[in-house]
């Protein structure tokens, strides 16, 4: 089972295409292990709730004293789809 911890401290690893492909394969298990963990646990839920965090992501990054990153890497794609787990 993963836990939401886990799921973050995974996210810190991402490098790679195929680290993000585990990823979300982590995420999908995650969900069908724990759906009553997951805020958005159906996919316009979870559309919704990924649109919105994306949109309102800067404030996410400057509260852990971050930069927005101009360009999406492996890893900040893979904290958008977490967010979308969780994210009102």
């Amino acid at each position: 089972m993963v836990n939401i911890m886990e799921l973050h401290e995974r996210v810190e690893t991402i490098d790679t295409k195929a680290d993000l492909v585990a990823f979300i394969e982590a995420l999908r298990h995650d969900l069908q292990a724990n759906p009553g963990e997951w805020e958005n646990p159906n996919l316009d839920r979870y559309l919704s709730a990924l649109a919105s965090w994306i949109e309102d992501s800067d404030g996410y990054y400057r509260n852990r004293n971050r930069s927005p990153p101009s360009t999406p890497s492996w890893k900040s794609v893979a904290e958008m789809l977490l967010a979308g787990k969780i994210y009102e």
